[in-house]
């Protein structure tokens, strides 16, 4: 398989991972987006947001290469009040470090095999970061739903 195969195919595989992460934090109450930007220049790969304003972002493995090479996710702490590792069956719990939260997903949905430990959001980080997820969300359905729009 070439290189451009085998990302493609990582991204399928992503994919999945995300839209059962997002069927299970919905069925936990709360709302998410994927690929949401932090402010330092990171890309969460789940950001989801209860209506107490309670914050988790959940970075997505789609393989053991993946995150193995992939070594930010340290740098989205400051961000949320609980942080999570998203895996398919297949991969190895023990990986994941201890200190992190742990959810087994597929396309399907999702479940926590381990929980987050909650570190408290300052309240101007959370009132920021819940200002930048209503824009980004209504920003992204009214492209939905005028595709003229553009992404201006």
């Amino acid at each position: 398989m070439s290189d451009v195969e085998n990302e493609t195919a990582q991204e399928r595989v992503a994919a999945r991972l995300c839209r059962g992460v997002r069927r299970l934090v919905w069925s936990l109450g709360y709302a998410s987006v994927t690929e949401f930007p932090l402010a330092n220049g990171r890309r969460a790969d789940v950001l989801a947001v209860a209506a107490n304003g309670d914050i988790i972002i959940v970075e997505v493995k789609s393989s053991i290469v993946d995150f193995r090479t992939d070594q930010k996710w340290p740098e989205y702490l400051p961000f949320c009040d609980a942080f999570y590792f998203a895996v398919g069956d297949d991969f190895p719990q023990s990986l994941i470090p201890e200190s992190c939260g742990l959810i087994r997903a597929d396309g399907f949905g999702a479940a926590i095999v381990r929980a987050s430990p909650v570190a408290r959001l300052v309240a101007a980080r959370r009132k920021s970061l819940l200002g930048a997820f209503g824009q980004i969300a209504a920003a992204r359905l009214h492209r939905l739903e005028d595709p003229m729009l553009g992404s201006g």
